[in-house]
């Protein structure tokens, strides 16, 4: 059994400052994938993750402090590819994949669209182009692990208040159509094929003691291709973790 976590840290020296090294110790997964890194390789000693087992791949915004994924893991894959081979979006270091025999896990970042109009369609270029490279992907590399901050809630049941949430960017309703028809081009939403139930949220707002009291959002995922639901053991929300206004999401699969 391998266990996958994502986790969106809001800037990883931050919830290094806030004890995630000690955390990621005691949880112990194969793979972590990470996202808003907000950081270059070389601003952090990378060694703090190498002492645990961790070989560490990057892929940072060329603006500095902004978006950025990374993936570390105990496992060495076969090989890594960074970005999309798009450049508007490479340029923002949202997409790292590491091919593990014939398994790929991939640590992206969605686009946010809470400041504008501008970026809102930027987010919704960047999911149809997404959904049409990774449905290509599949014809090569059909076991699929897409692990990250999708910057949607999917579900009625994945936001606190659905009504009052229907024109705030993720979850707008075409956020949410484009989430399920992805769903339906052959994917899995790894918690929900454990749990039904409302109230698990992934994310939440610093303002109005939003965590304390569970008014959050389910935004992070670990999406699986159809073809391993025979692996899917397990998955779960560890919102115990406060290194971030995030915390981390697992998945435990079977893969060599």
């Amino acid at each position: 059994m391998r266990k996958i976590i994502s986790y969106n840290v809001n800037g990883l020296r931050a919830a290094i400052s806030k004890g995630f090294v000690s955390w990621l110790q005691h949880a112990n997964p194969d793979i972590i994938c990470l996202q808003e890194t907000k950081l270059q390789p070389d601003q952090i000693d990378q060694r703090i993750f190498e002492n645990l087992g961790y070989t560490c791949y990057w892929h940072s915004a060329v603006k500095k402090g902004y978006s950025g994924v990374a993936i570390l893991t105990k496992i060495l894959p076969d090989k890594v590819v960074t970005g999309m081979g798009i450049e508007k979006y490479d340029a923002e270091g949202r997409f790292l994949r590491a091919d593990f025999g014939d398994v790929s896990v991939v640590s992206v970042y969605h686009p946010s669209g809470t400041t504008g109009e501008v970026r809102q369609a930027f987010k919704m270029e960047w999911l149809f182009d997404f959904q049409m490279y990774v449905n290509n992907l599949i014809k090569e590399r059909n076991k699929l692990i897409l692990a990250g901050d999708f910057n949607i809630c999917r579900l009625w049941i994945d936001i606190h208040n659905p009504t009052q949430n229907q024109n705030t960017s993720g979850f707008l309703p075409e956020e949410r159509e484009w989430f399920q028809g992805f769903i339906n081009d052959g994917y899995i939403d790894s918690f929900r094929f454990f749990n039904q139930d409302p109230h698990h949220y992934s994310w939440w707002s610093y303002r109005a003691n939003a965590r304390a009291n569970n008014k959050g959002w389910r935004i992070d995922y670990n999406i699986v291709t159809k073809s391993l639901e025979n692996n899917l053991i397990g998955a779960s929300i560890l919102s115990d973790a406060l290194h971030s206004d995030h915390c981390p999401v697992t998945l435990d699969i079977l893969f060599d």
